[in-house]
């Protein structure tokens, strides 16, 4: 037999187990393989049923996504003929799902008459993150299985299910004890399947998917859900095949799936999601570290400041059962802290997110101090102070005193340089920059900041601790802003400037939302507080550039008092979280226009797009070529999980190359030359840009 399976006769099963480490994905291969093996045991009067398993416990993960996009993906056989195949042969078939079975894996589990799962099965359709759906059957099975709504709900949603729940909605017919007695377990019940004369594949619950389904249910559905679709292609896919499973037989709702499938997979959408798919992959493999690479313990977490940035910190690590100490200057400052993580978890518990039990458990891994005295025992230390480095710096000095020889050092500066932090302490080799982002205990980005003398195995274990919190960590190197922020400055100088010639803050952020962002730069600053981004700004003036009377509306805003929605008023009014045009900033900007002489004139949506969005790519191709960012998916990594930039569109990154390198540096020029002293200034293309282009390059590497 094919080293890709294992086959096996015992008592008149056929038992096919999956054997391509290290999830089994279906690669043509892997296909092959097990056609065949079903094919010999279903040729076999010996064999009355079929088990197929995981060879080493794990069923099936899905399609090997390294195929998507190529030949290989219907290399023959392709997976939908495979998997008909199975449903036509005359003997039952029992998948018995160990751990996983996602996207193809629950397909080929599907084209099975019954499945057996174990407490720890978790199943799930998540084709749509990668902007495609279920391909090999799935969205016309599924609703016959479980209904349309609840097969909907899958695969629009694309989570996955537990084991509990899969038995309840019928996606599995039983759960064994335990996973070590699943493959036991399967073979009873096929057993019992051949001593019942239990037919090959039972009839389906739903086998019309439409009866009993709302008349006007998918008209209703898709109201409600346009909002939060956008211009995303996937789900109106996934939609229009389910649709078909109503309306079609299921023959040719199966070569409906196949053409929505193949429309899905040729577009850009998808090939931006397959990008960010791999992208997450290569961001852990950094220079000078690998599996061999030592790892520090972080049995014990301590944070400095008990702010919105350092609860949320925290409440990170308790989430994963490591116990944190939160340090605070004043108790009624430590105490507002501690309360506010409770109530912060508490609406989790509203929600049916979190039990009370866990709540406080995750509460009793929670401490405070007001004495530094009380972190000597720590393993890593984070420090979530005001961002003023003269602060920061004293801060350090004092944990360098008070610290446990080989504690890592943290800070959670978002822009300040590193180097100077470390340089004030007597191990700088412990010292290096972790930038969570705001809500910290929501949002999934951390920049790793890998200063100049950070260890290696300081690298190592916090890039290890990031994943098992749950974030995606990139590691960037220190300059101002690090990747993300630095990025931000150009974006935002242009959406400013832009409104001082005649642009206003809602037609910036039309343009830049029409383009699926989660949110425009003045609704962005206006969140995030006017005050932080002045403060930061004004913090580093000097790093920023030459003259920064672009951001003079911002500077005029902090003045007045005009912070953003914690205020009611900044570059918008507000009622609540509702947002409306505020005419005052307008003449603002007309009164500051006048006396900077920035000429003022109606500003086109394309030239917005342009600036901004331009600039923004710009900037990240120069921090590539400086040895900032490691990657460009390592850049689209920090704009898609940090700053909202669609995962459709690939980053800002793959959204140049997908736009045309050329056209990008065509128009950086062309703004250079038509907005005078201004475009002088600024829009000077990056000169790995320029390289790229004049290489003929479609891609963005260092060259």
């Amino acid at each position: 037999m094919n080293s890709l399976v294992t086959y096996q006769v015992e008592d008149n099963l056929a038992l096919i187990g999956l054997a391509r480490p290290p999830v089994n994905a279906l690669g043509q291969p892997l296909r092959a393989a097990l056609l065949q093996a079903c094919e010999q045991a279903n040729s076999d009067p010996a064999v009355r049923a079929i088990v197929i398993f995981g060879a080493s416990g794990l069923f099936c993960a899905g399609a090997d996504i390294t195929e998507f996009g190529s030949p290989a993906s219907f290399a023959t056989p392709n997976l939908p003929d495979v998997l008909l195949r199975l449903t036509r042969l005359d003997k039952p078939l029992v998948a018995a799902i160990g751990k996983l079975a996602l996207g193809g894996g629950l397909e080929l589990a599907l084209a099975c008459g019954y499945r057996i799962g174990e407490p720890q099965t978790r199943v799930g359709l998540p084709e749509i993150n990668l902007g495609l759906l279920p391909g090999a059957g799935g969205t016309q099975r599924l609703p016959r299985l479980i209904g349309v709504q609840a097969a909907l709900e899958m695969m629009i949603s694309g989570a996955q299910v537990p084991a509990k729940r899969a038995l309840e909605l019928g996606i599995v017919d039983r759960l064994a004890g335990s996973a070590e007695h699943l493959l036991a377990s399967a073979c009873e019940y096929a057993r019992e399947l051949i001593a019942s004369g239990a037919p090959a594949r039972p009839s389906e619950p739903f086998a019309d998917p439409a009866k009993g389904v709302a008349a006007d249910f998918f008209e209703r559905y898709c109201v409600e859900q346009e909002p939060r679709w956008k211009s995303r292609l996937a789900p109106r896919l996934v939609f229009s095949a389910v649709q078909a499973a109503c309306l079609l037989p299921l023959e040719q709702g199966l070569a409906r799936e196949l053409a929505l499938f193949k429309q899905a997979e040729a577009s850009r959408q998808s090939e931006a999601l397959r990008h960010v798919f791999f992208a997450e992959r290569e961001a852990g493999k950094v220079p000078g570290i690998d599996a061999s690479t030592p790892l520090r313990p972080i049995a014990k977490v301590a944070v400095i400041g008990a702010g919105t940035m350092g609860g949320g910190i925290a409440m990170n690590f308790a989430n994963v059962g490591i116990p944190v100490i939160l340090l605070e200057r004043q108790g009624d400052a430590l105490d507002r802290g501690l309360t506010q993580i409770r109530q912060t978890y508490g609406i989790s518990v509203k929600r049916g997110k979190l039990s009370e039990a866990q709540l406080e458990q995750r509460m009793a891994l929670l401490s405070g101090t007001l004495d530094y005295a009380d972190l000597a025992d720590a393993d890593l230390v984070i420090e979530a102070v005001f961002e003023k480095l003269q602060i920061k710096q004293e801060v350090f000095r004092t944990l360098d005193r008070v610290c446990k020889p080989g504690a890592i050092l943290a800070t959670n500066t978002s822009s300040l340089d590193v180097d100077q932090i470390a340089a004030v302490t007597s191990r700088p080799q412990d010292v290096i920059g972790l930038h969570f982002f705001s809500p910290a205990n929501v949002m999934r980005l951390l920049e790793v900041v890998n200063a100049r003398e950070t260890a290696a195995d300081v690298l190592a274990t916090t890039l290890k601790m990031g994943r098992s919190i749950g974030k995606i960590p990139v590691v960037s190197g220190v300059c101002f802003g690090f990747i993300g922020n630095r990025m931000l400055e150009p974006y935002a100088r242009e959406a400013h400037r832009l409104v001082l010639e005649g642009a206003t803050p809602a037609q910036v952020d039309g343009v830049l939302t029409g383009l699926d962002l989660n949110m425009g730069v003045f609704t962005m600053l206006d969140l995030a507080g006017v005050d932080v981004n002045f403060l930061v700004r004004d913090a580093n003036r000097a790093a920023i550039a030459h003259d920064d009377s672009y951001c003079r509306l911002g500077d005029e805003l902090y003045a007045l008092g005009r912070y953003g929605q914690k205020t009611g008023r900044g570059f918008y009014q507000y009622e609540g979280r509702e947002r409306h045009n505020d005419y005052e900033v307008i003449a603002l900007a007309e009164r500051l226009a006048g006396e900077l002489h920035v000429t003022r004139r109606p500003v086109d949506d394309g030239e917005i797009h342009a600036r901004c969005l331009f600039m923004l790519i710009n900037e990240g191709i120069q921090l590539l070529d400086e040895g900032i960012a490691l990657r460009s998916g390592d850049i689209d990594l920090v704009w898609i999980n940090g700053y909202g930039f669609p995962a459709h569109l690939g980053g800002p990154m793959h959204y140049a190359e997908q736009y045309g390198l050329d056209k990008v540096l065509a128009g950086i020029r062309h703004y250079r030359d038509s907005l005078g002293d201004y475009g002088r200034m600024w829009f000077t293309p990056a000169p790995l840009l320029e390289r790229l282009v004049a290489a003929g390059k479609t891609t963005i590497e260092r060259i």
